[in-house]
């Protein structure tokens, strides 16, 4: 299981011996599997997707191997038994146990899947359970199984009862068509809690957590050209958004405790926080769902004088002044209601998704974080309309300066954004002084259409 959350900084390192390790076991087993690596070459020819980043466990019956991942940093799962994790970097479950090697993959929806490859393996597992499976490839002693999770945390089909599976798809429904839109923000936030509470206590933390965050991306994707293009190119290939890494939420000070606690109630820990400090004028609490593997990157206006305090339980008054998150909030509404999420982010060889999208007439900002472990690039912002009563709040109250004003009235404003990323050698965390830098570049202010500015609705 995962370590305790971590409420501060966490310096993640890179674990190149348990990446050499796993990326050695996989191409071994590709080279044993012609149809296997076909696939594989077409994901990252296509999409720019490498199998190594949709990896979810390798079920290894040589005993010796699996010595090897112990000696890389894999430990015993004490709720699992015959189950590795490495707690120290983004790797995929190790299983010990069973004939040959097994390597299993995510996709988003396994019957999707199915029709997308043309494979005639029939799918284990009812359709909207919670763990999903079907054989996509086999070889010389190995064999490629395509993973479909939904807050499972085991690794064979276990049906639930079709009552079940109906209030499941209850549920996602529920989430899809919930009211985000409120006068009241505080009502916004009872409703949102009720919603989730019904669903948790139907589902549990875990499958509820699932369902929302497929409703959250399907609304982001409502409203971002970028991602609608990547996800059909990634639906062509049956995998939907099995590559995701984090999800970006943005909010107001006065409600950030109540974003936290939407997500804590889906099961979502907090891992450790970034405080960006004077200069920057903002922090963020990262949270991990540990069964789904996803991760929040929630973005709040921040003071000097808060680094020091646990500010995603606290209530904050408001500043004299806006930072971009408070901004964004203030022009668009909170992540958790009418705006959405701000990004969603995906890994992938950077390079070959960067070509795929601009060929598809998707242009990228410049990256922020480029190193060998690490690169994060950001899509150019989708550019939403504003409403003018929220700007003329906002000018009234003198938080923006009339030409700025005048500006978002006429042309809207910076919105949501797809990020590429690629994560190497299992890195897991984050570039705190290029989300910095990133920051700065998207605040709507930063981003007019006017005389002098350099936004583009």
């Amino acid at each position: 299981m995962l370590p305790a959350p971590f409420r501060t900084h966490r310096t993640w390192t890179t674990q190149p011996a348990a990446a050499l390790l796993v990326r050695t076991v996989l191409d071994d087993a590709l080279a044993r599997a012609p149809e296997a690596a076909a696939l594989a070459q077409r994901l990252l020819d296509d999409l720019g997707v490498r199998m190594l980043d949709l990896l979810d466990h390798v079920r290894v019956g040589d005993a010796a191997l699996v010595a090897s991942f112990r000696e890389a940093g894999w430990e015993d799962d004490l709720a699992q038994p015959g189950v590795l994790r490495n707690p120290s970097g983004l790797f995929p479950a190790v299983l010990s146990g069973g004939p040959g090697l097994t390597v299993g993959f995510k996709v988003e929806y396994a019957h999707e899947f199915v029709v997308a490859q043309g494979l005639s393996a029939p799918v284990e597992g009812a359709m909207h359970a919670p763990f999903r499976r079907v054989r996509a490839a086999t070889g010389a002693g190995v064999a490629f199984d395509a993973i479909e999770r939904r807050g499972a945390l085991g690794f064979e089909p276990h049906d639930p009862s079709p009552a079940q599976l109906r209030e499941a798809r209850l549920q996602l429904q529920a989430f899809r068509a919930r009211r985000r839109a409120f006068d009241d923000i505080g009502a916004g936030y009872d409703h949102t809690d009720a919603l989730v509470s019904r669903a948790v206590e139907a589902l549990g933390q875990d499958w509820a957590c699932w369902l929302w965050l497929r409703a959250e991306r399907e609304y982001w994707e409502s409203r971002n050209r970028a991602g609608r293009i990547q996800k059909a190119r990634q639906d062509a290939h049956g995998i939907g958004w099995a590559n995701q890494d984090h999800h970006t939420y943005d909010s107001s000070r006065g409600w950030f405790h109540r974003n936290v606690a939407v997500l804590e109630a889906l099961g979502f820990e907090c891992r450790e926080l970034f405080y960006a400090g004077h200069a920057a004028g903002w922090g963020s609490q990262i949270l991990e769902q540990p069964a789904i593997g996803s991760v929040i990157f929630a973005d709040i206006d921040l003071a000097p004088e808060e680094l020091d305090i646990d500010f995603a339980h606290l209530p904050l008054e408001p500043l004299p002044y806006l930072r971009r998150a408070g901004l964004w909030c203030a022009l668009h509404g909170e992540s958790v209601l009418e705006a959405g999420i701000n990004h969603l982010e995906c890994m992938y060889d950077h390079v070959r998704m960067q070509a795929g999208l601009e060929a598809a007439g998707v242009s990228f900002m410049p990256p922020f974080s480029d190193f060998p472990h690490l690169y994060q690039a950001l899509t150019q912002g989708e550019w939403w309309p504003v409403d003018p009563a929220r700007v003329d709040a906002l000018e009234r109250a003198t938080l923006i300066a009339p030409d700025q004003a005048e500006d978002f009235r006429l042309h809207g404003a910076i919105g949501s954004h797809l990020e590429n990323l690629e994560r190497n050698d299992g890195f897991k965390g984050f570039n705190q002084p290029g989300i910095d830098g990133v920051l700065r570049i998207i605040d709507p202010r930063q981003n007019l259409v006017g005389a002098g500015g350099v936004g583009s609705p």
